[in-house]
């Protein structure tokens, strides 16, 4: 996990706990990266059950509950990796 990882993931968990559905570039918009590294984070951050596709033919995530779970600190980093 990656400090970018974490920046992604509270984008679309969003301000007031209300997950949000992005694509990529929406999601660049936001924080401070580039829209390849962003693109590749998601890539990881979906590998390891943190984001799903919300619609994947548009290519738009959300985060999922494990996701939520990682942000919370219910779930230790050290437990995504296979």
């Amino acid at each position: 996990m990656t400090r970018a990882d974490d920046i992604i993931l509270e984008f679309l968990l969003n301000e007031g706990n209300r997950p949000i559905n992005a694509s990529p570039a929406v999601v660049q918009a936001n924080v401070d990266y580039q829209i390849s590294h962003v693109r590749n984070r998601l890539r990881e951050l979906h590998s390891a059950g943190l984001v799903e596709y919300y619609d994947e033919n548009r290519g738009i995530y959300r985060i999922t509950e494990k996701g939520r779970a990682y942000l919370a600190g219910e779930l230790d980093a050290d437990d995504l990796e296979d």
